[in-house]
C-alpha cells in the first residue's frame, strides 16, 4: 500500500479536509501549515525526503492556497517524477479552493486543462503532463468537501454507516462556515465546530504530538453527529466535555499513571511529557519544546522536572517570546542570557533573532547561546605563534 503524506491548513477547513481524507485512506503522516508564507519550507522538505525515497509515495494538499513557491512546487515535483519514471514515480493530489490559486497558476504558464464529463461548474484542472499528478481548483467548495467529493482519488476503503453520516454532516457544516453561506440551512447550527475547534486545537494536545489528528478529528466527528441530528449549537457545546473526556478514555486507556479524577490537562501531562516530538534534549541537560501553549506548558514541564528527566525546560514559541521553568533555580540564569527576567524558577526572554519556524530551529538558536562553538584557534592569525616559547 502507497505510503500517504497530507500537508493541509491549520484552521477549521484544513483539519476538516484532513479528517475526510483520514477516514477513507491510513494516512501516515498529516503537516498542518499554519501559514501560507510558510508552505515554501515545507514543501521543500517535502521535495527532498521524496527524492531519496525507495518507494513511490502519495502526497496529498488541501487548502493550502498556490503562492509562487507553491507552483515552483509542483513543476519540480513533475520534473523529480519524469526522472524517477513510471513504476517508481510518486503521486500528487492538490485540492484547493482560492481563487488566487488559479491566478498564480497561469502566470507560470500551466493552463486549466479540458474538463472532464463529470466537472461541474467552477472546477478548475490543471495538467502537469503527468497522470500521476491531479491539481484541482474550486472557488465554489471547501477543501473538505473538495477532499469528501474526489475521495475515489485517494480512497483504500470505505468506513461503516455511522461514520459515513457523520463525515457528510461535517462537510456540509465545514463548507457552509468556510464559505460563510449564511443562506445554508446548517450555518448557524455550523458555527459551534468552529468555535469549538480554535477551543481545542492547541490547548490539549500539540500539533506535533502523534495523537493529535486523531484528537481533533474525533472532536469534529462526534459534534458533526449531534449537527446531524438537529441539535441546537448551545446543546452540542454543553456536551463538548464529554466528547472530549470519552476520546481521552479511550486515547489513555491501558495508561497506569492515568487519573480520570484529574482535568483534562493534567491527564495528558504525562503522555506529552514523554513525546520524543514535542522536547528535544540540548547540551547541559535541558529540554526545548516548541509553539506549545502557555497552559500545557507549565503542566507538562511540572511532570518532565518531578520525574527528574531535566532540571531546565524551555519552551519556544513563533513570535520568540521564551518561557523557562526549573526546579534547580536555573531558570533565571538561563533566561538573563536571552534579556530575560523573572523568578528563580519561572522566568521568560526572548530569542536573539526574533522568532523561530520549528523545534529544530529554536533548538539551533539556543543551542548557539547557551552552548556556542569553541572558536578555531587555527584560523587565528596568530596560530603560528602557539606553542612557541622564548
Amino acid at each position: 500500500m502507497m505510503k500517504i503524506t497530507q500537508l493541509t491548513h491549520h484552521d477549521l477547513d484544513g483539519y476538516g479536509a484532513s479528517t475526510v481524507v483520514g477516514t477513507y485512506a491510513d494516512v501516515h503522516r498529516v503537516v498542518h501549515v499554519a501559514r501560507y508564507a510558510d508552505v515554501g519550507p515545507v514543501v521543500e522538505r517535502e521535495l527532498g525526503r521524496l527524492r531519496r525515497a525507495e518507494q513511490p509515495e502519495m502526497l496529498v494538499m488541501t487548502d493550502l492556497g498556490l503562492e509562487p513557491v507553491a507552483v515552483t512546487f509542483l513543476k519540480s515535483f513533475a520534473a523529480m517524477n519524469a526522472k524517477r519514471g513510471g513504476e517508481l514515480g510518486h503521486r500528487l493530489l492538490v485540492l484547493d479552493h482560492h481563487i488566487s490559486s488559479v491566478d498564480q497558476l497561469v502566470a507560470q504558464g500551466v493552463r486549466p486543462a479540458s474538463a472532464s464529463g463529470d466537472d461541474r461548474p467552477g472546477l478548475n484542472r490543471f495538467s502537469f503532463d503527468d497522470p500521476a499528478i491531479v491539481v484541482m481548483v474550486d472557488e465554489t467548495r471547501c477543501a473538505t468537501r473538495l477532499a469528501y467529493d474526489h475521495r475515489e482519488l485517494y480512497a483504500t476503503h470505505a468506513p461503516d454507516a455511522e461514520m459515513e453520516a457523520g463525515i457528510a454532516a461535517l462537510v456540509a457544516a465545514v463548507d457552509a462556515v468556510d464559505l460563510w453561506r449564511k443562506e445554508h440551512p446548517i450555518f448557524r447550527q455550523a458555527l459551534v465546530l468552529d468555535e469549538v475547534f480554535w477551543d481545542n486545537v492547541s490547548g490539549f494536545i500539540p500539533a506535533a504530538h502523534p495523537q493529535h489528528d486523531a484528537f481533533i478529528s474525533r472532536l469534529l466527528l462526534g459534534m458533526a453527529v449531534r449537527l446531524g441530528k438537529g441539535d441546537v449549537p448551545a446543546t452540542i457545546e454543553r456536551e463538548v466535555g464529554a466528547i472530549r473526556a470519552h476520546i481521552i478514555d479511550t486515547m489513555l486507556a491501558g495508561e497506569r499513571d492515568d487519573d480520570r479524577d484529574m482535568t483534562t490537562r493534567m491527564r495528558l501531562a504525562p503522555l506529552l511529557a514523554r513525546s520524543p516530538d514535542l522536547f528535544q534534549r540540548i547540551d547541559g541537560g535541558a529540554k526545548v519544546s516548541f509553539g506549545l501553549d502557555a497552559g500545557t506548558f507549565q503542566r507538562v514541564s511540572d511532570v518532565i522536572m518531578a520525574s527528574g528527566d531535566a532540571a531546565l525546560v524551555i519552551n519556544v514559541q513563533r513570535s520568540g517570546s521564551m518561557a523557562f521553568r526549573s526546579n534547580n533555580e536555573t531558570a533565571l540564569a538561563t533566561a538573563r542570557k536571552f534579556s530575560g527576567g523573572g523568578h528563580k524558577d519561572a522566568s521568560g526572554g526572548r530569542l536573539p533573532s526574533g522568532g523561530a519556524t520549528s523545534l529544530a530551529d529554536a533548538v539551533a538558536q539556543i543551542a548557539s547561546v547557551l552552548n556556542p562553538p569553541k572558536p578555531d584557534l587555527s584560523k587565528s592569525p596568530f596560530a603560528a605563534l602557539q606553542g612557541f616559547k622564548a
